[in-house]
């Protein structure tokens, strides 16, 4: 009503029509970037002072002002959503969800502790199975699975419980980087970039593989009290309670499920195919499983898409673009710096919807998503705040008594953080 008005006045005023254009313009151009900012704002924060208004809201509240404001029409901004992603790390969380249900990482778990007769042996368990598992199924899903088992596991073996949780946040960031399904920002990176699942994780296996390796040492390196002695470790795993014909169950419907993404089937496709199956099930009831789906992360996604469209459509011209990626972004080094600074900044996942479109009119924009996805993955450790999986092992511990410091996690986070990102670029 109020831009109706305006419009009005300058029309009985004998405005042209192409003044009217021009200031009708600029409005859209102003709107999209106070939304886009001020949206960016509370996500960086976590939420809005004074009203229980946290990142996904946020997401939402400018995806709604972006179609309000005329900046986007509404079938634009469902256009804009990338449901692809949305049904991927749906189909992805399903299946983690019937995996910890059915105690498959309590057997896991028990596992590794039973064979882990020196604090460094258990340290390298832990680094290997938070690295392997979220390779593959999620990181944040991963830690919310393993973070009260490593917690159950140190506190009966009387160990020092934070470079265990250390090296359950730090490899989970690490080993997710080494393919599409590994993290949140990876599936979104390989929707975008149409990169073959193979393909992806040939190029950024090997970096999460030396990463982890890096992890294991620095942390081991920097906690000489609880490492460096001669003790062994005296108390056992306690027995594992699981539902067999679920874990067998979910176990092979993983297993095919990664086939499948190896095969370079649509991973959407078959992640819901393998979502599908598990559902039909008499073992577990259906609104369990729904509770184990990460509802405000999908939601947050389906925000930020409409968001960055609407940032997109009223400022980012090719013309912009082109100059923008001009300031040396096609150098590899800027655009992993660029990437780490702004991951650290706003997170990962709206960091990479930022950078979409200057990727994609890169000279090789197969090679500076594969850098992108690297460099918003790796630093993930730098600080606490650095990945939501960081901040799911901290409030979870917390919940347990187990406080972690900002120096305690940076320590190890910062260094760690500038050689993976550097190994990675060495091989890139």
């Amino acid at each position: 009503m109020v831009a109706a008005a305006i419009v009005a006045l300058l029309l009985a005023a004998g405005a042209g029509p192409g003044l009217l254009a021009a200031i009708w313009g600029d409005r859209i151009r102003l709107a999209a970037v106070g939304v886009f900012a001020a949206s960016y704002v509370v996500i960086a924060l976590g939420k809005l002072p004074g009203f229980y208004l946290d990142r996904t809201g946020a997401a939402l509240l400018g995806a709604a002002l972006m179609v309000g404001l005329v900046v986007l029409s509404l079938a634009q901004a469902l256009r804009a959503i990338d449901f692809d992603t949305i049904a991927l790390l749906l189909g992805v969380m399903i299946v983690v969800g019937n995996l910890r249900l059915s105690g498959f990482f309590r057997l896991v778990t028990g596992w590794a502790v039973r064979r882990a007769r020196h604090p460094l042996l258990l340290l390298a368990a832990v680094v290997a199975t938070a690295g392997f598992f979220s390779a593959f199924l999620v990181n944040d899903a991963i830690c919310l699975a393993l973070t009260p088992l490593v917690l159950e596991i140190v506190v009966r073996l009387r160990r020092d419980p934070v470079p265990y949780l250390l090296a359950l946040a730090m490899a989970s960031n690490v080993g997710s980087a080494a393919t599409i399904t590994g993290n949140p920002q990876n599936i979104m990176i390989g929707s975008f970039s149409a990169i073959p699942y193979g393909s992806f994780a040939a190029a950024l296996a090997p970096v999460a593989a030396i990463g982890l390796v890096v992890t294991f040492a620095l942390i081991a390196g920097l906690h000489p009290h609880e490492f460096w002695r001669r003790e062994r470790l005296a108390a056992a795993a306690a027995p594992a309670h699981a539902y067999r014909p679920l874990v067998v169950k979910s176990s092979l419907v993983t297993l095919a499920m990664m086939a499948g993404f190896f095969a370079d089937q649509p991973p959407a496709k078959i992640a819901l195919l393998a979502a599908a199956v598990l559902l039909v099930t008499r073992a577990v009831r259906s609104e369990k499983i729904y509770g184990e789906i990460d509802w405000p992360l999908l939601l947050l996604f389906a925000g930020l898409f409409v968001v960055v469209a609407g940032f997109e459509q009223a400022l980012l011209s090719p013309a912009v673009v082109a100059e923008i990626g001009r300031q040396h972004l096609d150098h590899m080094p800027v655009l992993a710096a660029a990437t780490a600074i702004l991951s650290n900044l706003v997170s990962n996942v709206p960091a990479v919807l930022v950078l979409k479109p200057f990727v994609a009119a890169l000279p090789d924009p197969r090679r500076g998503w594969l850098v992108v996805a690297m460099s918003a993955t790796l630093a993930g450790n730098l600080t606490i705040l650095g990945s939501v999986a960081n901040l799911i092992v901290l409030q979870r511990a917390q919940r347990r008594g187990v406080a972690i410091a900002f120096w305690q996690y940076f320590r190890v986070g910062a260094p760690l953080t500038l050689l993976t990102i550097a190994i990675g670029l060495w091989r890139l």
